[in-house]
């Protein structure tokens, strides 16, 4: 939001009365007339800095949104990802409210990387006296010790250089709008002194249309497996239709799905802890159902399976009590909606294992590779992921390192690059196990290869030889065409699996740069740094 003043300096008003109005008018044009209709408090003109640190998009449109409801409270606000910003951007500000995201096992989101590097070196750190923050960090539980690890590092680390923290960290779990809510209601009314109603809530906005609050409804039109005989996987290409929804999304974007827990794992639990089923039980959104039915479609029940039940019986609302609610899970696209019109298609690996004799399977994966029949609908909505974009100039090369299921936006990419006829090279890198059961949309690609869109294509099936082969090993048998397409000014992108595969991933290009290019470790550091800043770099992983 711009904050050039809407009252001119010659109106005949006190700078305090300009300064107000001036607050007032831009949350009003910022917000839309409803915005009148609540009071401005008296943070009018106030500075106010949002930045992120962000890894899949939660992080940013949360602090944008934020952006906008402290515009409406007069502040003069601005939402800034933590890759644009300085140390000395936080002193100038002197009112920050940080949003992160933890990545992987407790890291920093990418975004975020050279921003904690430049605030973490010792001696040479900046000092941020007088600065006022306070952080609000995104999580999810399951990680155990690592949640919300960066969100922790990040406060503690601005407080001992001398940052005033002007409301205590709130750590979120993956349902996280109500504590949000509480967190910046507390740390404006901290900034401003006031605790004035804020302007009417932003969500309203987003869910005038389809939504993650209000999803629509998608029939599913295709479920394909693509392994053939002989593999030990099962993926699937799912499609589902957006006839009639008016939605539409970018390459690079995450599809959110509504899923439902497997019927006989609901039943195995409830046999196990000897409840009725048909017992009513609160849901976590209000009103009441059937324990059995909640369980299928309203809390989360990975953690009960395969655990011994308690002795003692337990009364049916007080088991659902320290449940959470079952979420929907993010798919990254693998279609271009430019090449097929009214649908969205993804990649799924079913997820199925044994552990200590008691078989466990993905609840999202399997809902979609085995219970939800052809022509039946789900819930879905779209997660946009700003940080995960084709570059805008088309010219650029792009490369991409997608093994398995981590193809998925790489196929969208390229159905993009083709249809808009973009004339930059493209390089992927796959992988999977067998080249003859695991070749995931083989056809299409071969298809690319041949016709040039898919300038260069270099897999790696680790199983097909006695030496085990990935994408990272190709990546440095490659290393001086690499080097040479990042000097171009190639864009590189990574899909798949976090723990391992993104990791090795990037310590072969480090190890690429160091070599091919020439650089010392510090410098290849350097590099890829840059790298980010530019957008360059750019991981989807899970």
């Amino acid at each position: 939001m711009s904050t050039v003043p809407i009252i001119p300096e010659n109106a005949p008003f006190s700078v305090e009365q300009r300064a107000w109005l001036n607050g007032f008018l831009a949350g009003v044009l910022n917000r839309g007339p409803a915005a009148a209709l609540t009071s401005p408090s008296q943070a009018a003109s106030i500075p106010l800095l949002i930045a992120f640190g962000s890894q899949s998009g939660n992080a940013e449109s949360l602090a944008k949104r934020l952006a906008r409801e402290a515009s409406g409270r007069g502040f003069a606000a601005r939402a800034a990802g933590l890759d644009s910003l300085q140390p000395a951007d936080l002193i100038k500000d002197k009112n920050v409210l940080l949003i992160t995201s933890t990545w992987g096992e407790g890291d920093m989101p990418d975004n975020a990387v050279s921003f904690w590097d430049s605030i973490n070196q010792n001696g040479s750190s900046p000092k941020f006296d007088g600065v006022q923050y306070s952080v609000l960090a995104l999580g999810d539980k399951n990680y155990g010790d690592t949640f919300c690890l960066a969100g922790r590092k990040l406060d503690a680390r601005l407080a001992e250089l001398g940052a005033r923290r002007i409301a205590d960290r709130v750590d979120c779990d993956v349902e996280f709008d109500t504590l949000a809510k509480q967190w910046s209601s507390s740390a404006f009314t901290a900034l401003s002194g006031s605790t004035a109603a804020p302007v009417a809530d932003t969500a309203v906005e987003e869910e005038t249309g389809w939504s993650k609050k209000n999803p629509f409804p998608a029939k599913l039109i295709d479920n394909t497996p693509l392994n053939t005989r002989g593999s030990s996987k099962d993926t699937r290409h799912i499609a589902l239709s957006l006839t009639g929804s008016g939605l539409s999304y970018e390459v690079g974007d995450a599809l959110g799905v509504f899923v439902q827990n497997c019927p006989d794992v609901v039943d195995t639990i409830l046999a196990a802890h000897k409840l009725d089923p048909q017992a009513e039980v609160p849901l976590p959104d209000g009103g009441t159902a059937a324990l059995r039915a909640a369980l299928i479609a309203h809390y989360e029940i990975r953690q009960l399976y395969g655990k011994p039940a308690a002795q003692t019986g337990m009364a049916p609302a007080a088991f659902v009590a320290d449940l959470r609610k079952l979420q929907p899970r993010l798919y990254s696209i693998a279609s271009s909606i430019k090449a097929h019109a009214d649908e969205v298609q993804l990649c799924v690996g079913a997820v199925r294992y044994s552990t200590d004799g008691v078989h466990h399977k993905g609840v999202a994966s399997t809902f979609l590779a085995d219970r939800l029949p052809l022509g039946e609908t789900t819930g879905i909505y779209f997660h946009a992921a700003n940080h995960f974009r084709l570059p805008a100039d088309s010219t650029k090369p792009v490369i991409m390192v997608g093994p398995g299921t981590g193809i998925a936006p790489f196929r969208a990419f390229l159905e993009e690059r083709e249809a808009t006829k973009a004339p930059g090279k493209n390089w992927l890198f796959f992988g999977d196990q067998k080249r003859a059961s695991d070749f995931l949309y083989q056809d299409q690609v071969i298809g690319w290869v041949q016709s040039g869109h898919l300038t260069r294509l270099d897999t790696a099936f680790s199983r097909d030889q006695e030496e085990k082969i990935y994408v990272q090993t190709r990546m440095l048998q490659a290393a001086n065409e690499l080097w040479q397409w990042l000097e171009e000014g190639a864009h590189f992108y990574v899909c798949g699996d976090a723990k391992r595969m993104a990791k090795d991933v990037d310590d072969a290009l480090h190890t690429i740069i160091q070599t091919a290019g020439g650089k010392s470790a510090e410098e290849a550091s350097a590099y890829v740094n840059q790298m980010k800043k530019e957008k360059r770099y750019a991981r989807d992983v899970y």
